[in-house]
């Protein structure tokens, strides 16, 4: 399944500058940044769980904001793209 992450995590002081770079560190490990605060992850439902429960473990509910979006599929129906982005096809052959 495709899951968008989307955060915004309160960075005033250095303790949410750290947790802002943990949160991105989990989301980069799982998926690929499209913008600053949101990243695209393909995920079957064991890694979706864990993804959420590493990221809620991150945050401080109570100056962060944290949101989680399933498409569904078929997802080249559901999502529209514009402008110039590299994407990884993560279907297709990945070349190291």
């Amino acid at each position: 399944m495709l899951v968008i992450v989307a955060y915004d995590v309160s960075t005033e002081t250095s303790a949410g500058r750290r947790r802002l770079r943990r949160v991105a560190k989990v989301c980069e490990r799982v998926g690929q940044r499209v913008q600053k605060s949101l990243f695209e992850c393909r995920v079957d439902e064991v890694m979706f769980e864990a993804l959420e429960r590493q990221l809620i473990s991150e945050i401080d509910p109570s100056e962060d904001n944290l949101r989680f979006y399933r498409i569904i599929e078929p997802t080249n129906v559901h999502v529209r793209e514009y402008g110039f982005f590299r994407a990884t096809n993560f279907d297709g052959p990945l070349l190291i």
